[in-house]
């Protein structure tokens, strides 16, 4: 491609700020915060190897995890980034226990929950990792910014995406106007249109699971995996099976190529694992929009209500066939049992 023929995300928010609902510019300087914090944290994501922020903290954050150095670098760029936006009123992140009230900004109209660097687990061993933001319209015209302002359902985001810190860098994002995604180009540090209108598959041939977890998971659940691995000419099974242990990359990989990630409830973890504000519902906001679908099993991720900031909720995620036929494998099961 000629750079004649690039468009940044700069130039393509421009360009698509008129479609927006907030069309005064508020939106668009939320989004440069979140570019420029991306590019900051995978600057260090690529040197991670030659300084010392491998490696473990020390500290847990708000869910008992053992924080990761780059976790806490991570939070640190993501707010102090969108602090100076001077849009976000109220900022909620994984790896703090309440939301974080931005001084001055306690009458601007924007919150913004982010999991500053997802699949942390993976830092040390050099696989994908990520970061997830999702964007709220505060619901209340208060001067002052109150916590009940953050607990709203997934359906009311703005805007919500992704960056993953892969083998090049990409920027996915939507704003309820389709799915777009944008590749950073490292000779000139902007993040460029690499993948337009970007559409799941209906069908997929990707199963993504944890099945060091099968012995935990529900019947409904397990006979889906073995739905998956049976083989079948007239549907294509078996299908394959890639599991990477972020929720970003896996759900990257399945978006582009179709399938299906589940992080089903277990007996250790009967609501999940992952968290509703900031990954369940920005993915699933992004999943819809690509036209997919997500559920917690029981009713659609975006219609359920936050009752906690760190709620969490299973979560299937994917192409749409493949989401409807677990879902209602897992709740056959459940009636019969």
């Amino acid at each position: 491609m000629s750079y004649s023929q690039i468009i940044t995300l700069e130039q393509f928010i421009v360009d698509q700020q008129s479609l927006y609902k907030d069309a005064d510019g508020s939106l668009s300087r939320i989004f440069r915060s979140i570019e420029l914090a991306a590019k900051v944290v995978n600057r260090d994501v690529r040197k991670a190897g030659l300084v010392d922020i491998l490696g473990n903290q020390g500290t847990s954050n708000t869910h008992g995890e053992e924080q990761k150095k780059l976790d806490v670098i991570a939070n640190n760029i993501f707010i102090a980034a969108l602090a100076k936006s001077g849009e976000v009123s109220i900022i909620i992140s994984e790896e703090n226990e309440d939301p974080i009230f931005l001084e001055g900004a306690e009458e601007e109209k924007y919150i913004v929950a982010i999991d500053p660097l997802d699949g942390s687990s993976n830092i040390d061993v050099n696989a994908s990792i990520g970061s997830i933001f999702s964007i709220y319209r505060r619901p209340t015209a208060s001067k002052t910014a109150k916590i009940e302002d953050c607990l709203q359902k997934g359906k009311h985001q703005v805007a919500a995406g992704y960056v993953i810190y892969g083998s090049s860098t990409m920027l996915v994002y939507t704003t309820g106007l389709g799915v777009n995604g944008f590749t950073l180009d490292d000779n000139i540090q902007e993040f460029c249109l690499s993948h337009p209108d970007i559409a799941i598959p209906t069908k997929g041939k990707i199963f993504s699971i944890n099945e060091g977890n099968y012995s935990d998971f529900p019947a409904g659940v397990k006979s889906y995996i073995e739905y998956c691995k049976a083989k079948d000419k007239d549907t294509n099974r078996p299908y394959s099976a890639r599991y990477i242990g972020s929720l970003i990359a896996d759900f990257h990989r399945n978006l582009l190529k179709g399938g299906i990630f589940i992080y089903p409830p277990t007996e250790k973890s009967p609501n999940g694992k992952l968290r509703l504000m900031y990954e369940c519902n920005p993915m699933s906001f992004l999943i819809e929009q690509a036209g997919g679908k997500a559920s917690t099993g029981e009713t659609r991720v975006l219609d359920v209500q936050p009752n906690d900031l760190h709620q969490r909720v299973p979560l299937f995620i994917g192409s749409t066939d493949m989401v409807e036929l677990a879902v209602s494998m897992l709740n056959e099961e459940a009636l019969v049992s």
